[in-house]
């Protein structure tokens, strides 16, 4: 995204509280009145000072009918940067309201990557009457990085940057800059890109390079020829990684013949970032992770039910084994009353080591190299856990019940299924990564099924031969 500079309202008209930095509701509720009586004045006088973040959290907590109406009333002055701060689904509802006119003049006012964010979210017949009201070599530049894969570089760059040959020297670029008008520069950038003829990228040089060199130094020979670069349909979470294992700030994008054809910048990186985590928690929480607040009722409920079904699933998986050992449990009733302590202490010991294993496994952190090392901690750290619980529930059955011989099966029992649930909690995920499945959507509903079957299973079986119960 484009890195504006910051507006702020009025202290007057303040959106956000100034201690808790909440949206004000009595802000909103002047916005919503304003555009209700269709008062544009009102509305521009509201809304214009805001900060596309902000404007973009105001459509948010607008209704649905009201947000098209917001950019209708201030025409011009609507910042459609704000668009690109909001969730998709209400992003959706916006544009599906707007006229192609309105839409096209969006797309000229935009960095690429932005109107790029905009366009995708069009039907293709929507989006390809807005392409065809661009002119010619904006339709170009749209087009190549609409036509590139979804979750990769040619989607997430922007087109708008600067180039310069080798032989230039330091002051002819800084005399490009103060020459060339402003709208043709990128509104934020870092670097000033070397290409050869044939546009292949050379290297770079870094404004403060460029600044502090003679002026009649060639780029050449400041430049940084070893930059590093992503290919066009590299993966963007390889390249959220790229930028977070090198500190960039920028990184050239090119295609398959090296030639230069884009750049990414941090703050296109930090929204990849963001998004791929707030999907990661979503989906460890059996979650769509595509769901959003401003998502339909229905489409929730149809969302979660098959999760919820799975999960049902695998809960009667862990009752078959109860229902295994039903005597048993109709002779010791102790036994029914500490079996879930034994399942859910093992399921939080799983769910410890598969939120950390996930987790690596999304950074590659883990791999092959030091997956033997990690797994045989896991397994030292859930069994040395699982004896040190076992002694305190042990000690506590013992004394609840007034049965030590009870004691020892469920302290037993715990250190089996802790260390069980540490050794599913990494095994599995690993294994479902290596199958190409999601461990974040897949493994939470595997690993408790395990600890539940190892900690039902353990106790009870533990209990029948230590009781001699049948």
């Amino acid at each position: 995204m484009s890195q504006d500079h910051e507006k702020s309202a009025p202290p007057e008209r303040c959106f956000r509280d100034e201690e808790t930095g909440e949206p004000r509701a009595d802000f909103v509720a002047d916005v919503e009145a304003a555009i209700e009586a269709e008062d544009a004045e009102a509305v521009r006088a509201l809304v214009t000072p805001l900060h596309e973040a902000d404007l973009g959290a105001l459509i948010e907590l607008l209704g649905h009918e009201a947000r098209p109406k917001l950019v209708e009333l201030m025409g011009a002055e609507f910042d459609f940067l704000a668009l690109t701060e909001v969730g998709e689904t209400t992003r959706e509802d916006i544009l599906e309201e707007l006229p192609v006119a309105t839409l096209a003049e969006a797309m000229r006012e935009l960095e690429s990557d932005d109107a790029v964010a905009l366009l995708e979210m069009l039907e293709p017949k929507e989006q390809a009457q807005v392409l065809e009201a661009l002119p010619a070599h904006e339709r170009v530049v749209l087009r190549r990085s609409l036509d590139a894969a979804e979750g990769t570089a040619g989607r997430l760059m922007q087109t708008t940057l600067v180039a310069v040959p080798p032989f230039w020297t330091a002051g002819e670029v800084l005399d490009f800059f103060r020459e060339t008008e402003p709208d043709v520069l990128p509104d934020n950038f870092f670097e000033v890109f070397v290409v050869d003829p044939a546009y292949r990228l050379l290297g770079t040089v870094f404004l403060d390079a460029l600044v502090r060199a003679h002026p009649k130094t060639r780029v050449e020979d400041i430049m940084q020829a070893d930059r590093r670069r992503v290919r066009f349909d590299e993966e963007s979470e390889e390249v959220a990684r790229l930028f977070e294992r090198y500190n960039l700030v920028s990184v050239p994008v090119v295609d398959e013949a090296e030639r230069l054809v884009g750049v990414i910048t941090i703050d296109d990186v930090v929204d990849v970032i963001q998004e791929a985590a707030s999907e990661e928690i979503k989906a460890l929480g059996g979650v769509n992770p595509h769901e959003e607040l401003t998502d339909s009722f229905w489409w929730i409920v149809k969302s979660r039910f098959v999760w919820l079904f799975v999960n049902l699933g695998t809960a009667f998986i862990s009752a078959s084994v109860l229902k295994s050992f039903e005597s048993q449990l109709q002779q010791m009733v102790a036994l029914a009353v500490l079996a879930p302590i034994v399942a859910s202490q093992g399921g939080n010991s799983a769910t410890q080591t598969m939120t950390v294993t996930v987790r690596a496994l999304a950074t590659r952190e883990l791999s092959r190299a030091n997956a033997l090392r990690i797994i045989v901690r896991e397994l030292g750290t859930g069994a040395l856990n699982g004896a040190a619980f076992g002694l305190i529930t042990g000690l506590v059955a013992a004394n609840w019940f007034e049965n030590v011989g009870l004691g020892q099966v469920m302290a037993l029992a715990m250190l089996t299924n802790l260390t069980a649930g540490a050794l599913g909690g990494i095994l599995l995920p690993m294994l479902l990564d290596r199958l190409n499945v999601d461990p974040a959507v897949s493994s939470s509903a595997f690993v408790t099924t395990v600890t539940d079957v190892v900690g039902y299973g353990s106790f009870l079986g533990i209990a029948t031969l230590w009781f001699h119960l049948g």
